[in-house]
Parts: C-alpha cells; structure tokens; sequence
C-alpha cells in the first residue's frame, strides 16, 4: 500500500505539533544553565520584564507548584541545583517569537559554580552496578565458568571498543503548544511517541489527575526514541500557559535539542571471547560501561544482547554505571542492542580471523538451540537463513579471505559480515471498531504514527481482520482521547496496536455494530518464550589510501521478522535503519566539552549524518517466517533491527579492507590513516 498519510505530508496538509492554530497564542523561550553543576544564585528577570510583548518569567526564583516525586528531569524550577549544562533554568514569555527568544537573552542568572566531571572511563572510581538495565533486565548474568572456558580456548580475543555519544536529530524538533480550557482541563499538542504514556506523565508531573489533561500528537517528524518519554517542552508550555492565562507554543532549536531532549550514552565494552579449534565458542564476557546523570538513572542494556545470541557453555554479561555531570541519556533507536552487537560482533569477526575461520561460517558454527542465557525455546530464530541467503545475494563466496588484498587504485576493497537481533515485545493494547453510517469501519486506538506508516500498516491489519478492501477501513489515532495505546518504540508498536485491532475486529463481526478490545489478559497468559528478529548485514566499502575516506559501496541486509504486514513499508523501515547504521559507522558522534561541560558540536553542519550520496546502493531483503506464537498478526517488529548490526559490518569491511582495525566509533578518515599508513 501507498502511506495514507502520503499526500497531506507531500502537500504540506499535515499538522504537527508547533503549527495547529490557536488564538491569542503566546511563545515560550527557555534559558539554559552555562555552568554544568552548581547552584543558581539569583535570577534577575527585570530587563526582560522591560521588554515589549514580555508576559512573564519563570524560574526558581518563583517555582510554581509542582508534585514532590515528579520526574527531576521535568520538575522545572523547583531546584536551584544545577546538573548539567544547558539545563533548563528560566523561560521567558512574549507575544512573540522573535521577542520571547530576545528577552530570554537578557534575563541575567547568577551561578555558584561546582567543580564538574564528564568524562566515562573504565577506571572512573564512581562506577557502580545498577539494580536493572533498561527496560528491567538484570545487570548482570553469568553461567558456567568464563576463566575455565578461556584457558581451555585455543583461540582466544580479548579486546576493547568504544562508542559515543549519539543524538537522535529527528526532521521535526521537539514542540509543544498549550493550554487551559475554561474547565481546567489541559490540553497539549506535543511531539509524542507515546500519546497515553505522554498524557499519564504530563498529569503526573503537574500533580493532575489523567482526565484532566488530553495530549493530542497526529503526526510525528520521526523520533528516533528521542519522543518516547516526555520531554521538557511539554511541561513548560503547559506551566507557560497557566501563568499567563494563554495558549504558549514551544519549539525547540536544534542546539536546544541537543541539550535536552535524550541521547545514546557512550560505551566502553569489553568483550573477551575463546573457541576451541573447531571454532566453537568455549566462553564469552561482555562488560559495558556507561553513564547516567546525576538526576535520574539511566542504565542502557549494551551487553544484553550477548545473552541471545551464540551457544557458549560458559556465559558472563555485565553492566557498570557512572552518574556524571551530565544530561540524562535515554532511548535512542535500538538503546543496548545497537552498541552492544556492534561490539560484539566486531569481536565475533576478530575471533573469526585469528581462528582461521570464514566470518559467517564461524557464526553459523555457534547456532543455540536454545536462547543461551535463560535456556528458553525460541519462538522462531532464522539467524543461520538470513546468513545463508545474504551471503548468496552478497556474492560472498567470491570475497578474498585475506584481508588488504583487494585494490583498485588509491581504493582498498574490503567486504564484512554482522548479525543484528531485537526482541519481539507487545504491550496491552486497547482499541475500538465499529461500522460508520456509510458502511466504512472506523478503527480507534492511542497509537503514535511516527514516520513509520503505523496508519498504514493498521489500516491493512483491520481491512484483513474484517475482509474488506483497505479503501472501508479508517484509521484514527494520535489523540490520548483515544483508546489507550502503548508508545511507539521497541520494535513493539504494530505488534501491541495490531493484537487490539483484529481482536476488536473480531468483536464487531460478532456485533455488527461495534467491538472493543483490551489485551492486557492475553499478553499476561503469553507461553513463555523467548521471542526475538534476527538479522544479518553484509557491507562492501571502499577505502583511499591516500585521505583514508571510507565510502560504502554496497550494503545488503536479510532478516527473518516473521509475518511482512506491509512490504513497502517493510523495505522502508529496513533501509532506513541500515542508513542510520551507516552514520553511526562512519560520520555520526557528539563531543563533549570537558572544560565546561555540555556538548561542542550542536546542530547539523558539525554533527554529520548520511546523505543520499553516502548510500550507494543499500537492499533489504527478508525470509517468510511464520511464528504463530507472537500475535494474531505473527508479525516481530522491523523498526529497529536495521540499525543493529551495520556499523559492525561496516567496521569489519573496513578491516579486510585495510588489514587494521579500528575499535573506537565513528570510523573517520584520521582514524584509518593513524592505523592504516
């Protein structure tokens, strides 16, 4: 199918959340810490109150009314504690735009500054271990004997990678407009990944009850995770609001967003890895290290993954933390899995070389029976057909085994392999169907279409459900009024929304008239499983020996998601999170200032990202899985598999094609002639 929503985007029709029209609209401009920890002294709001169009000040100095356990990232101006730079420490109120970001200029703060600390390192002596990594896995895991099965080794790895900071720089900025109805209800058009989750979090912070506030989000300019919690705009556009008795809109700058809207920690991962001479895994350990903030913990789950993926009869994961002086990370497209199996399986393929082994053999050689960490039967697992089928489509049986083999010129050629995983969730869902006046279906649920084509892709789950041509089903979603749904990410938005639509379906043909849907029950009585897409990307590149440019030539991915809802949609998703990977390989890192804490680079001419010419020629290709154990659907999300393992290929590509690896993120060009020449 065609997206739905195609044409009202393509036509500028369609409306996001700074552009609904409002009345007496007002606009709110945030002040930002300089410092990054200390305390705020004084605010001094009188040469902005001076200004023409000015309405109000917001700041410590008068906090408004807040909850005490609300969310430390989103309790604005209850503290004069400051915990990182940029963080949100006065706004300004105006008529205007142009004059709300002026006098937010000329509010003067006084700062005592605090001596700060920023920098993750593996030795940091505020490491500690956290109660669960996110979403609530255990820290840490460990069977069998790790040092027994490395002695025993006959080949063995013991290596180091590093990832950095990464932010998820989504089209559309993080925007919120606001305001108070004549009942006291709130109502907010935010930038929302999650409506129902957006709404209950909104209300919590304020201190409302739920029904009280309605969060209306019917388009989404991609999110990345960046929108999957509520972010700051959302609270002081509504605190904008009731201060000045008007309707305030927010929008973000891309350096705001920097600041305050989430990021991918950076890691450092060790992994130490032994095979026997027949290639077979005799142990494996992976330890990451990240950061959080010193407000809120953040622990993302890098080393997880390792517990998925290959037969090892001794098994050790692990996950340190530091709280820094810094913004709190957060979710950013496939949080743990796309770190931690970059590390991995560029370990993978350095154990591959030293064994003497063909990369996707050796991967092939190490295939569970059953998931590795928890002993659990899959629900389907594919990894070994992705492999096969890649590797046929890639020509990899031409590949020389050696690397720095292949030249052209000034270019070094070089191929890699990666295997990618992400867990198959669904979360209850509610929704409702019921047979319009005219004889069309109108299909209801809290779900969030960021980008992704979720209208689409409902419209074809109902229209199957009930069969009935597409062009009878109308998908309504976006609005927390709604039936609760949950947010749009962790690969589980279609899986959750889609098990409440056909079960609404199915109601309203028994009906006739109308059916609703709650899975909560049917999501709690799940057979215990371990559900999981895999995946598998191969990577050609080309590398100047002389300026150490690297460029992506080819870059082919297959992946077993059970049951396709949506071809077109399918190969979209798929491409654009091997792109994404892309980035994250070759271009894509935020610094961090250590003198003065907060980020260097802060808008798109420094943070660089792909564009159409860094991606030559990219295919995605996927296995007819059928698993009857995930959902009505048999579906297992796509968004976030195509990021997983592609820097990784990328990463071993470049290897063979230089003979020198590069452990640390992104592979930039003064890191392949530091190595390579």
């Amino acid at each position: 199918m065609n997206r739905i929503e195609g044409r009202v985007k393509v036509t500028g029709l369609a409306t996001y959340a700074a552009e609904y029209p409002v009345e007496g609209v007002t606009y709110a401009y945030p002040v930002q810490s300089r410092i990054a920890r200390g305390r705020v002294k004084r605010v001094d709001a009188g040469p902005a109150l001076e200004l023409p169009g000015v309405l109000a000040v917001l700041s410590c100095e008068d906090p408004p009314p807040l909850p005490e356990d609300a969310d430390p990232e989103l309790a604005l101006f209850q503290s004069r504690e400051v915990a990182y730079r940029g963080q949100i420490v006065a706004a300004v109120v105006a008529d205007t735009y142009e004059r709300a970001r002026a006098a937010a200029g000329a509010v003067r703060v006084d700062y005592d500054p605090g001596d700060h600390d920023v920098t993750l390192r593996m030795d940091h002596p505020g490491l500690y271990r956290p109660g669960v990594v996110n979403p609530g896995y255990p820290t840490d895991t460990e069977k069998g004997d790790v040092e027994a099965g490395l002695a025993a080794a006959a080949t063995t790895v013991d290596v180091v990678y590093e990832t950095p900071v990464l932010h998820n720089n989504p089209m559309e900025p993080h925007a919120a407009l606001a305001y108070w109805d004549a009942d006291g209800r709130l109502m907010v058009y935010d930038t929302a990944q999650g409506i129902s989750t957006s709404r209950n979090m909104i209300a919590r912070t304020l201190g409302l009850p739920r029904e009280q506030v309605r969060v209306v989000s019917r388009h989404v300019g991609g999110g990345f995770g960046s929108k999957g919690t509520t972010r700051p705009q959302a609270i002081l556009a509504a605190l904008a609001a009731r201060a000045v008795g008007r309707p305030v809109k927010i929008a973000l700058t891309r350096q705001q967003m920097f600041d305050v809207t989430g990021y991918r920690t950076p890691t450092i991962q060790r992994l130490r890895l032994g095979a026997d001479a027949g290639g077979r895994l005799t142990a494996m350990e992976h330890v990451a290290y990240v950061q959080t903030s010193t407000l809120v913990e953040f622990a993302e789950q890098t080393a997880v993954p390792a517990r998925v993926m290959y037969a090892a009869p001794a098994l050790r994961t692990a996950h340190r933390v530091v709280r820094l002086d810094v913004a709190t990370p957060s979710w950013m497209r496939a949080p743990g899995e796309c770190p931690g199996m970059y590390a991995l399986e560029s370990a993978m393929d350095e154990l591959a070389y030293a064994a003497g082994l063909d990369p996707v053999e050796l991967r092939i050689r190490n295939e569970p029976e059953t998931e590795p960490d928890s002993g659990l039967p899959f629900s389907s697992r594919h990894l070994v057909g992705c492999l096969r089928e890649g590797a046929r489509r890639f020509g990899w049986e031409h590949r020389d085994p050696a690397p720095g083999i292949r030249r052209e010129g000034e270019w070094l050629i070089g191929t890699g392999v990666a295997a990618s995983t992400y867990p198959a969730r669904r979360s209850p869902s509610k929704a409702l169907a019921k047979v319009l006046d005219d004889g069309d279906i109108l299909v209801q649920v809290g779900a969030a279409d960021i980008g992704t084509g979720a209208r689409t892709a409902l419209t074809r789950i109902a229209a199957t459900a009930l069969n009935v041509a597409p062009e009878r089903v109308h998908v309504e979603l976006g609005d927390s009024d709604l039936p609760d749904g949950p947010v749009a990410g962790g690969s589980m938005g279609t899986a959750s929304w889609g098990s409440a639509v056909v079960r609404a379906c199915e109601e309203l043909v028994k009906d006739g008239k109308e059916g609703r849907a709650d899975t909560t029950d049917e999501v709690k009585k799940e057979a215990e499983l371990a559900r999981h897409a895999f995946g598998a990307q191969f990577a050609e590149v080309r590398v100047s020996a002389v300026t150490g440019e690297v460029r992506v030539s080819r870059l082919l991915g297959v992946f077993a998601c059970g049951h396709i809802v949506d071809a077109k949609l399918a190969r979209s998703q798929f491409i654009g999170g091997m792109t994404m990977g892309l980035g994250m390989a070759l271009m894509e890192e935020t610094l961090t200032d250590e003198e003065f804490g907060g980020f260097l680079n802060r808008d798109l001419a420094q943070y660089h990202i792909p564009v159409c010419a860094d991606v030559r020629d990219v295919e995605a290709y996927w296995l007819d899985e059928q698993d009857d154990a995930l959902n009505p659907m048999g579906s297992k999300g796509i968004g976030e598999i195509g990021i997983v393992g592609t820097a990784a290929a990328i990463g071993n590509a470049v290897f063979h094609a230089t003979g020198h690896r590069v452990r640390d993120l992104p592979i930039t060009p003064a890191k392949v002639l530091r190595n390579t020449l």
